[in-house]
């Protein structure tokens, strides 16, 4: 039975630390569902790439879409609803979890994806390093719509965001399969994935409801409480990805994640610690945001990306 809005009590393990520290994950883990189903698909596939790429074209379905018909094997249809669920999903990321490291496959189902209009490719760029990633087109995200490829509840989305926020959304993926793994594993099942964007189109839709007449303070505390957000210094943070997944009991809890960078003033990461999200960060950023909340004499751990 699905549970009221509460402070989740998922407990991350211990044994993502590592001996060098408290603040350190552990990589190794448990594959995931997804990751079987590609693993069985990889041994039953032939050794030749052109026995391949024929074997698994007989298994292609086809999809209505508004003006046209796509055929699509199940792995491209996956492909295709992580892509929504997530907005902007880098290449590499999506071979590595996507995939389990299968490459080819990810690649070759890419290209038809991308010659069918779902899909497109762009590069994004910083001082050291430039990534691939991946987006819905328009017709991309109206035929996972028309076709119902997802919970009615989750949310897609597609074409890429603003380019200095794209590297930051794009570990949004890789941060999602870290999570997800630990629930399976202690025995839960993801249900849906919420990100940003979302939370704070339906937080601010409920502020702005807020009379003239009643205490704004009260007011945004009970609104905060209603999507098991706090207010913090008079501003309610929301993280950047929010798993809701049902427990070995089927009781639906979720938990808050936040991606911190270098980039985070001492104040903004300090509201986002206090208001409980998990905090992860790329390795070479920990040193530099561990002084920070160490100054404001706050605990919370950070979690390595």
């Amino acid at each position: 039975m699905d549970r009221p809005y509460g402070i989740s009590d998922f407990a991350f393990p211990n044994r993502w630390d590592r001996e060098t520290g408290p603040d350190l994950v552990e990589r190794a883990g448990r594959a995931s569902h997804g990751d079987r189903d590609h693993r069985q698909i990889d041994r039953d596939a032939p050794r030749n790439s052109e026995q391949a790429r024929s074997g698994l074209d007989r298994s292609r379905t086809i999809y209505r879409g508004r003006n046209r018909e796509y055929s699509l094997r199940e792995s491209e249809v996956r492909t295709l609803t992580d892509v929504g669920k997530f907005r902007v999903v880098p290449a590499d990321d999506l071979a590595r979890f996507g995939y389990n490291g299968n490459r080819s496959q990810m690649e070759y189902d890419v290209r038809n994806l991308t010659r069918q209009g779902l899909v497109e490719q762009r590069t994004i760029e910083g001082r050291s390093y430039a990534t691939k990633v991946l987006t819905l087109t328009k017709n991309g995200h109206r035929l996972i719509e028309r076709a119902q490829l997802v919970p009615r509840k989750q949310a897609t989305y597609h074409g890429f965001a603003k380019p200095k926020e794209a590297r930051h959304d794009a570990d949004v993926y890789r941060l999602y399969h870290k999570v997800a793994k630990e629930i399976e594993r202690s025995g839960g099942k993801v249900r849906r994935v919420v990100l940003d964007f979302e939370l704070k189109k339906d937080l601010y839709r409920a502020l702005s409801t807020i009379q003239p007449d009643k205490n704004p303070r009260e007011e945004r505390i009970s609104i905060a409480s209603q999507f098991d957000l706090k207010v913090v210094h008079g501003k309610i943070p929301i993280p950047d990805l929010r798993i809701e997944y049902e427990d070995d009991c089927r009781d639906v809890r979720r938990l808050d994640l936040e991606i911190a960078t270098r980039d985070y003033r001492p104040q903004g990461l300090g509201e986002k610690a206090k208001a409980g999200f998990h905090m992860f960060a790329r390795q070479q950023d920990h040193a530099k945001l561990r002084r920070v909340l160490d100054t404001q004499e706050i605990s919370a751990r950070i979690f390595a990306l």
